[in-house]
């Protein structure tokens, strides 16, 4: 496995690489959900590129950029591990030189949900997207399911910018008790660890009434609500909504998302299912 900080190097590395040529973008704080995408992208690619770069204009002021997990060795062993050949860990200045003035804007996707809640994020996350794609010009580029709107806004600028490359999605994965993965997990503490459990608790809350056959979507977004607030979760958001477009549902008619993000402590935290 090679480590690489450069685009030129990167170019260099990967000139007569196999095809095809496959990326797993990270921020580093590996887990078991980092895991998937790898294996995923190994399964279905001759070469694995997998980025390893905090990217601090997805961060609003005041969020959790300066203490976001880092374990850069760590990362390296589970990147090792599972036969990636070639880490592009870009420093900042790499990523976004001195006069850098491009960002990339999505539209009406990234307006709603994280968009609303975190403004300037979903430009930030299809900026550095747009860059690692240009970079490293795969053919197929993984993202977990968990994050629902990225991978919808990530798919959108891919098609309307013509970058060429597959995104394929990979399921979320979940600790036991039913916690999505995330880097974050790593800054709960114990008593937070069992709050957090809210958001999945208001998935299946809404779940459990489609299975019923309830089809008023207030009636579903009451119930999430209600089943985050007793886990002592403070909601930021949920929604049930239309899986393409992510407008929101009236009426279930037919397939739905239902996504959750809230407040654990100082802990910020998203989950999604389709119901």
């Amino acid at each position: 496995m090679r480590v690489v900080e450069t685009v030129a190097a990167v170019r260099a590395e990967l000139e007569g690489a196999g095809r095809p040529l496959g990326l797993v973008p990270t921020m580093g704080g590996l887990h078991a959900g980092h895991v998937a995408l790898l294996r995923a992208a190994r399964a279905q690619c001759a070469t694995l590129v997998a980025s390893l770069f905090v990217n601090p204009t997805q961060f609003a002021p005041g969020e959790d950029y300066a203490s976001y997990p880092r374990n850069r060795p760590g990362d390296l062993a589970i990147m090792e591990q599972e036969e990636v050949d070639l880490v592009y860990a870009p420093t900042v200045d790499e990523m976004y030189p001195e006069g850098f003035d491009t960002t990339v804007s999505v539209g009406r996707l990234a307006r709603r949900l994280e968009g609303a809640s975190r403004p300037g994020h979903l430009e930030g996350v299809a900026t550095v997207v747009c860059k690692l794609i240009s970079t490293v010009r795969p053919h197929k580029a993984y993202f977990g399911r968990k994050d629902a709107q990225q991978l919808l806004v990530v798919r959108r600028m891919v098609e309307d910018l013509s970058l060429g490359a597959e995104i394929v999605a990979v399921p979320t994965v979940r600790e036991p008790d039913g916690l999505a993965m995330s880097s974050r997990n790593f800054n709960l503490r114990e008593a937070e660890r069992r709050s957090s459990l809210g958001l999945y608790e208001g998935l299946c809350a809404a779940r459990s009434i489609r299975a019923e056959g309830g089809r008023d979507a207030g009636q579903i977004r009451n119930a999430m609500r209600r089943a985050m607030r007793e886990r002592g979760v403070v909601v930021d958001y949920v929604s049930v909504a239309d899986p393409s477009t992510l407008a929101e549902l009236e009426t279930v008619d037919g397939p739905a998302l239902a996504l959750v993000a809230g407040f654990v402590g100082k802990t910020r935290l998203i989950d999604n299912e389709s119901i």
